[in-house]
């Protein structure tokens, strides 16, 4: 398995372990009652799942599984998995930092990281796209 699988992998278990976790705290009634602000972190819980963990997962096996077709140019392959890797999780970690503080506060000065780290999950889908995309056309 390549580096960049076992990496997306990973991380995709990461996210996977983490949001288990909140959502097993927004679900206890003592955390709810002691942290009110539990109820602000749904939307980062199913972010960490849709992108965190379900596309974190596809990405990491589809660039592990899909037949290679870039020996000519493998370097620019690694190059963009590795910026679409980067982009996602920086974006997925910008996002979980920044939604919850926004929802609480929706006038707070952070409030432009939003547009931001969606724009880095663009990125990194397109880098992504641009990767897959030789290994999947015809022949």
């Amino acid at each position: 398995m390549p580096p960049l699988s076992r990496w997306f992998i990973k991380t995709a278990l990461v996210c996977f372990v983490t949001a288990l976790a909140l959502g097993a705290a927004m679900q206890s009634r003592y955390l709810r009652t002691a942290l009110p602000m539990l109820s602000v972190i749904w939307p980062t819980y199913i972010h960490l799942l849709m992108v965190g963990w379900l596309t974190g997962l596809i990405f990491g096996v589809a660039y592990w599984l899909f037949p290679r077709s870039d020996r000519l140019h493998p370097a620019l392959s690694a190059r963009l998995g590795w910026a679409a890797y980067g982009l996602m999780n920086t974006g997925l970690l910008l996002r979980g930092a920044t939604e919850p503080v926004t929802a609480l506060d929706p006038t707070t000065p952070v409030r432009w990281l939003l547009p931001l780290a969606a724009l880095l999950q663009l990125g990194g889908a397109c880098a992504f796209v641009a990767m897959i995309w030789p290994r999947v056309r015809a022949r």
